[in-house]
């Protein structure tokens, strides 16, 4: 494979991995790598960075990217040729006692390189798994892992930092934060190898996870739901950037036919300067009924949260949420309210939306026209959050339809893969005859959605 080769490679896994990487982009890439030296990889892959990504969120994709495609080591290294794997009960044999003592005092002392030599001889030791069928990886960051337990050496490396004065729980965090950075040190080398085997395209698309903003709200980890929340503001920001861009384009409103027939006299009937009737803008008020239970909770908070902050765009915002019951969280919305005083209310009223415990669309949407009827009207703008699932229960479809009349504008956002619906007891396709459904899995989708729907729209 030449350079090229490589670079382009390179390039189309960040695309695919999520990062929005453009022609002009890839060649600016090429032009700084250009300037810099090529024996420093860690100045190569900042001179990738710095042309390629546009957002500190997008880093930790860029660099297992950047690792897969532009490794460290080919093979184990020269500092590792030579090592066999290690067979027998994980827990046993000196080759491992010497390791995990080598691994101790690197942990203690937090030197860099030898951690990363100690990863790349923990994967070639205890990481091999030989015989394996075709197709499958002969590698395992597990395997490596189980055997070495690094997380057992915790408490050791505590006692050690607190010897040398550290507080208890800053010891604690620097501790958990070295076993952390080692572990995915030994998972980088892991890819590294099994890319070696399969190739850099494989090991992208199958190991690298995508970008925060493009990351399924149901597939998220309690770590990526905090960093989703951070990334939410920002993301409100750049939505309303770009909405004000857009209404100062279209300032101009409809032709005004008679004063430009007017105008024209002075130029002998030829119209050489349009005059336009101003436009008359409009914004409708929003009525979210959102599903809160199980997965789809994180869903729901995080569309909540996104209207919550862009809540100027609309004249006014109702917020309901249900499993089978329908609490009304629209003081949630309140100008100047706090992001952790959100999520706190938000998680308060999962708590309160079910009444026996169980989805049931048809009891939530029954019960929200006859407490909360009202709140429909024809400057109103109808949004349903949820996945559609509702047990085999009545679904009330004649009463969704009947809700999504009287709106001005009516849609439902659902966080399953469009091939979900209607299997089981999804009955999102039936759902979707009724009112639009639109697959809203990350918030790049979310993003996109909310874009659409505080355009200004014709009165239906």
């Amino acid at each position: 494979m030449t350079l090229l080769d490589t670079h382009i490679g390179f390039v189309e896994a960040l695309r695919s991995a999520g990062l929005s990487v453009s022609l002009a982009e890839g060649l600016d890439a090429i032009s700084a790598l250009e300037k810099v030296q090529w024996h420093d990889r860690e100045t190569v892959r900042a001179a990738y960075a710095a042309t390629l990504v546009k957002r500190q969120p997008q880093r930790v994709t860029f660099d297992a990217v950047f690792d897969i495609w532009f490794p460290r080591l080919i093979g184990s290294g020269v500092a590792g040729d030579g090592l066999e794997p290690v067979a027998g009960p994980p827990d046993t044999g000196p080759q491992l006692e010497r390791f995990r003592e080598a691994l101790a005092d690197a942990l203690a002392s937090g030197d860099v390189q030898a951690l990363q030599d100690l990863a790349v001889e923990a994967v070639a030791r205890f990481g091999a798994m030989p015989g394996r069928g075709p197709g499958l990886s002969s590698w395992s960051a597990y395997t490596s892992l189980q055997r070495v337990s690094p997380a057992e050496l915790v408490e050791r490396l505590v006692r050690g930092l607190l010897a040398e004065g550290m507080d208890p729980d800053q010891a604690e965090r620097t501790a958990g934060r070295r076993v952390g950075d080692f572990t995915r040190l030994v998972e980088g080398d892991a890819r590294r190898r099994i890319a070696e085997e399969k190739g850099p395209e494989h090991v992208a698309a199958v190991t690298v996870r995508p970008t925060i903003d493009r990351l399924d709200f149901t597939a998220a980890r309690r770590s990526d739901l905090e960093e989703m929340r951070r990334e939410i503001y920002p993301l409100a920001r750049r939505l309303a950037a770009r909405l004000t861009k857009e209404q100062h384009a279209r300032r101009r409103g409809p032709l005004d036919v008679r004063r430009t027939v007017r105008a024209s006299i002075a130029t002998g009937g030829v119209p050489l300067e349009t005059h336009h009737r101003p436009r008359r803008p409009h914004r409708t008020d929003l009525v979210v009924l959102c599903d809160v239970s199980g997965s789809v909770a994180s869903f729901a908070q995080f569309t909540l949260m996104l209207v919550f902050a862009l809540r100027e765009a609309f004249s006014g915002v109702r917020a309901f949420t249900f499993v089978d019951d329908v609490v009304e969280v629209s003081d949630t919305f309140r100008p100047g309210a706090d992001v952790v005083e959100v999520m706190e209310s938000l998680a308060t009223s999962i708590s309160q939306a079910a009444l026996w415990g169980r989805t049931n669309y048809g009891r939530a949407l029954t019960r929200f026209a006859e407490e909360h009827g009202d709140a429909i009207g024809p400057r109103s703008s109808l949004l349903v959050l949820g996945d559609g699932r509702s047990n085999y229960s009545d679904l009330a479809l004649p009463v969704l339809a009947d809700l999504a009349g009287r709106a001005r504008h009516a849609w439902w956002l659902n966080p399953e893969h469009p091939r979900h619906w209607g299997t089981g007891d999804s009955a999102a396709d039936r759902y979707g005859e009724v009112v639009p459904m639109v697959e809203c899995r990350n918030l790049a989708q979310l993003g996109e959605f909310v874009h659409e729907v505080v355009q200004p729209h014709p009165a239906r």
